[in-house]
């Protein structure tokens, strides 16, 4: 019976999901509750395999789909975060009900397909499914800007998925297997290394870590919210670093070169995405920068190759789909009582949506590594396996530390700035009758961000012990002391004697005086957004360099790829002019050429 719900919880939100697709927009209350009541039967079903696991369903005797505690642990993940969008988007759709509610269940069952996937064959269909599945989501709401950046993330991910079709083909050749966890291929020729690259890139590709980042910028900002919610910042980084770790960890043994490589990608993804992040004023595509920099922490614990490392990258990948998932819906609430997500035009929002900023203040405090919240928590043991790495094969261990903790105090500044400017700073003029959002947008963020508590002052207790381990199948021990319920009372009882000493020195009366700001009348000040926060980085000599080759897309490997195909089919066409001699002539260059291989043969 277990068996049989593996193709269960693949098939029926597919099917769910396609007719949904042919439910009309004046019924779209049926939409709805067919996508409400699928995620929540598929949760259901998702956390009876994860209590079942092993599971395998098979076709006679050949393993098409198996469960194991990792493939368990990222399933369960997927359907909860399916369930917790699906709920918000009640309040956030309002058009295109079928299609929006379609596409969700299908990418659902697609995932749990990717995860459960036992054979080669199935797990690339899936996967493909996946990558028409985001061009479709992306472009839901019809834009130029939309179509574009669909446009663009199906030709990366796409691009790099032909890259993992061969990488897979080298593998069957080495292991003579197609059963994905029946092989393991120790890094000793040029094959194995070509085939583990070319899956760690089309990872990389998929969870958006650089240089296969650029579309993940533009799908934060020009895609429906909910679906940058949904994909990049949740389903894609989940399925993209499961696709590394599944590689890194059981189908290929690592050394230290491979070690290195992973390392240095994820340096640099940590550092160079938060520095342009920094000068962002859109407060989406801000969010879509840091969540190309929280993949950096993620590759870079798996690189570090020791135990609490990879455990770290593990449970960041986790962190990462809470708070990223809770800041883009509070984007999403922004953006739907102020109708754009232009940090300039923001402002003050504090008193008229005080449950989403609380929300964003939990997850900004999170991804910033601030304890006792759960990002700090996997950081921490990330910065821990760094540590344990160093050897003299691991020689630039401390390079790798410093990048990880400069890119935690840059996303600290980051979102100082994001609070203000959205929440915290001056109103703008014209903010009249602004609510908070609706109760099936706000309850999703309130259980994201109580995650982010939850699994930060529990994390040994809850994710730790009851996920990241079990998927390593190896206990997690380290030397830095880091008790997180001790740290979490000593935090408390800090701030209650701070509140005790305020209580006591506090005077009776108050007087009240106009603001005084050097002489000048508030009122009649320039508005400071705080959007603007950081843009004098840009003057700096070789800061101001990277911003203008990012702005220009010199940076973007998708704009560097079209260059030079639009070079190579230019010659092409050239040499293709219509002329007929022109053509006899190719026809006989090609018949010489045969002639030579023929021969050379015998």
């Amino acid at each position: 019976m277990h068996q049989n719900l593996l193709l269960l919880l693949i098939a029926a939100p597919i099917i769910a999901g396609a007719v949904s697709l042919f439910i009309p927009e004046r019924a779209r209350v049926f939409a709805k509750a067919i996508a409400g009541l699928v995620s929540l039967a598929v949760f259901a079903g998702a956390l009876t395999v994860f209590i079942k696991k092993p599971l395998s369903y098979n076709i006679g005797s050949y393993p098409l789909f198996f469960v194991d505690n990792l493939s368990g642990f990222i399933a369960l993940a997927v359907s909860a975060f399916a369930l917790l969008i699906t709920i918000y988007s009640f309040g956030f759709v309002e058009s295109s009900s079928g299609r929006h509610f379609g596409y969700i269940l299908m990418t659902l069952g697609s995932s749990l397909g990717v995860a459960f996937a036992n054979d080669m064959t199935a797990f690339l269909v899936f996967w493909g499914f996946l990558a028409a599945l985001l061009y479709l989501m992306i472009n839901l709401r019809g834009t130029e800007n939309a179509s574009a950046a669909a446009k663009k993330a199906l030709i990366i991910i796409g691009g790099t998925d032909a890259l993992m079709i061969f990488g897979l083909c080298l593998i069957w050749q080495i292991s003579k297997s197609s059963v994905i966890d029946g092989v393991h291929i120790q890094l000793s020729s040029p094959a194995a290394y070509i085939a583990y690259i070319s899956l760690a890139i089309a990872a990389f590709a998929k969870a958006g870590a650089m240089p296969f980042h650029s579309w993940l910028p533009d799908t934060a900002e020009f895609a429906p919210t909910n679906v940058a919610a949904y994909l990049p910042a949740c389903l894609d980084k989940l399925l993209g670093i499961y696709l590394l770790a599944r590689a890194s960890l059981y189908i290929f043994e690592m050394n230290p070169a491979t070690n290195f490589v992973l390392s240095l990608a994820g340096s640099v993804t940590i550092v160079v995405a938060v520095i342009i992040a920094l000068v962002q004023h859109d407060m989406k595509r801000l969010l879509g920068y840091h969540a190309v920099s929280q993949v950096g922490y993620m590759v870079l614990g798996i690189g570090t190759g020791s135990v609490i490392g990879i455990a770290g990258g593990l449970f960041h990948m986790l962190n990462n789909a809470i708070y990223k998932s809770c800041l883009f819906l509070t984007a999403g609430a922004v953006e739907k009582r102020m109708h754009t997500t232009d940090m300039t035009k923001l402002g003050g929002l504090f008193k008229y949506m005080p449950a989403t900023f609380v929300a964003c203040l939990v997850a900004s405090l999170s991804i910033s590594g601030v304890p006792p919240f759960n990002g700090f928590v996997s950081k921490w043991m990330i910065y821990q396996g760094i540590i344990e790495s160093a050897s003299a094969k691991n020689s630039l261990w401390m390079v790798w530390l410093v990048a990880a903790m400069f890119g935690s105090a840059l996303t600290v500044a980051s979102f100082m700035k994001l609070l203000h400017a959205v929440f915290l700073g001056r109103s703008a003029e014209g903010f009249k009758g602004i609510k908070e959002a609706a109760l099936s947008m706000t309850v999703p963020m309130g259980i994201l961000a109580a995650a982010c508590i939850v699994f930060g002052i529990f994390a040994t207790a809850v994710p730790i012990t009851l996920f990241i381990a079990p998927s390593l199948g190896k206990a997690i021990t380290y030397c830095g002391m880091w008790d997180p319920m001790a740290v979490t009372a000593l935090i408390l009882v800090a701030l209650g004697l701070g509140a005790l000493a305020y209580m006591i020195m506090r005077p009776a009366r108050f007087r009240t005086v106009d603001t005084f700001v050097g002489g000048e009348d508030v009122a009649k000040l320039d508005r400071v957004t705080g959007a603007e926060f950081y843009d004098t980085i840009r003057q700096l000599p070789r800061l101001g360099k990277l911003y203008r080759k990012e702005e220009e897309g010199s940076l973007d490997i998708y704009n560097t790829a079209r260059k030079i195909i639009y070079y190579f089919t230019g010659k092409l066409a050239r040499m293709h002019n219509g002329i007929l001699p022109t053509y006899m002539v190719w026809c006989l260059l090609g018949m010489v050429g045969i002639f030579f291989v023929i021969f050379l043969r015998q």
